[in-house]
């Protein structure tokens, strides 16, 4: 007997089976079962009801969803795996995170100082290269090293063998320091991942049909670092998308230092129009996303300065109001002042009972279960109305994406 077709596309988006997005992106865009999973936890209401009614649905590309490092939930971030399974779930925005190294080439890691937490490296012959390199717990002390991106050459940088963001803290030696994976994500798909210059992760982005969104990282080095000044920093993230002939209507760059996005805006407008400020201002104990009093600097100033986008953390766009999740001071300031909203990060928190963690800081006292990711990700689209949302699991975003029309 043959299954009516919504039933097979059901069953094969349950499965992780292939499915082929119609709207020119990457081929075999898929959902697999953790959106189903998610919904199934929601309680019972109308967007329980809305999600569950789009079970059917084709999965397609969509630029609202955003691959946080790609897919790190369960694949080493930064790596051409993690972005082709981030595409495959239908991010159609793709991160890379830019820092340099010793000679100065961009390379895609989330910081520059991060090595030994992101790599083998404290375990390899380049272990005396870091900065600090690895010590063993000790009389109570917690093991430790340093290892930055600065500390190598690009070829160097090229030996390393990636693995998940995560230290044993308790480790005596160099090869126990590397097993720190957290239990809710998992090292199955780090054995044989690939590191990526800024350079690659551009021809991988745009072979997968994926538009760019790459932030230019704090250095951990002083600035200027050998010759190279901050503006020339900037400035070298630009020329990779010239060089690579990247339309500018396709990158939003990214940066938490509101100089650089200052500096692309003025030196680089084409691609400036579209530059992000991140907004570091959570830094500030004396910030508060509900008290404009306590911003450095307003929406309305951020767009007369020529920002036309920002993208604060989830929980600096959202607050209770009888125990409700609604937009906040800054998210009515910042759709006043006709500021596009990026956000972050969906899918990094790990299990939500208990409150979600730092990223729901601001509504905890109303997350105590998984489906409160879709609860929270509703009011980001629809009331907040944000442009996009990174996630460390794309297929969770695509899916409320697919559902919504978005």
């Amino acid at each position: 007997m043959l299954l009516p077709r919504v039933t097979l596309l059901g069953l094969m988006m349950l499965s992780g089976g292939p499915l082929v997005a119609d709207s020119g992106g990457v081929a075999g865009v898929s959902y697999g079962p953790r959106p189903f999973y998610l919904i199934d936890k929601m309680e019972e209401g109308a967007l329980k009801q809305k999600l569950s009614a789009c079970m059917g649905q084709a999965a397609e590309q969509t630029k609202f969803s955003i691959g946080h490092r790609g897919a790190p939930l369960m694949f080493p971030e930064h790596t051409v795996e993690a972005n082709k399974a981030a595409a495959r779930m239908g991010a159609g925005l793709l991160e890379c995170d830019v820092t340099f190294t010793s000679d100065k080439a961009l390379v895609c890691r989330h910081s520059q100082n991060d090595l030994h937490t992101t790599t083998n490296i404290v375990a390899t012959a380049l272990a005396n290269k870091c900065s600090t390199p690895f010590q063993p717990a000790s009389d109570g002390g917690k093991a430790k090293a340093e290892c930055r991106t600065s500390d190598l050459t690009l070829d160097e940088f090229r030996t390393l063998k990636p693995k998940m963001d995560a230290a044993n803290v308790a480790a005596a030696t160099a090869e126990e320091y590397l097993n720190g994976t957290v239990s809710w994500r998992t090292d199955l798909f780090a054995s044989d991942a690939t590191m990526m210059t800024h350079a690659d992760s551009i021809a991988l982005f745009d072979s997968l049909g994926a538009d760019f969104i790459p932030e230019l990282k704090y250095p951990a080095e002083s600035m200027p670092y050998e010759g190279m000044s901050q503006e020339d920093y900037a400035q070298s993230l630009i020329d990779d998308y010239k060089a690579a002939g990247i339309d500018p209507s396709r990158v939003w760059a990214q940066s938490f230092n509101l100089q650089d996005v200052l500096y692309w805006v003025k030196a680089e407008p084409d691609f400036g129009k579209q530059a992000v400020y991140l907004m570091s201002n959570f830094r500030d104990p004396a910030y508060d996303a509900n008290v404009p009093d306590t911003w450095p600097n307003t929406m309305t100033e951020l767009k007369q300065m020529g920002v036309n986008y920002i993208a604060p953390p989830m929980w600096m766009l959202i607050t209770l109001e009888e125990g409700k999740i609604v937009p906040n001071a800054l998210a009515k300031a910042a759709q006043e002042a006709d500021l596009g909203i990026f956000t972050w990060t969906l899918e990094r928190s790990g299990f939500l009972s208990g409150g979600g963690g730092w990223y729901f800081q601001s509504v905890r006292d109303v997350i105590d279960a998984e489906g409160d990711y879709y609860e929270v990700l509703d009011v980001l689209a629809q009331d907040v109305g944000v442009k996009g949302v990174f996630s460390d699991w794309p297929a969770t975003v695509t899916y409320y994406a697919n559902c919504m029309g978005l």
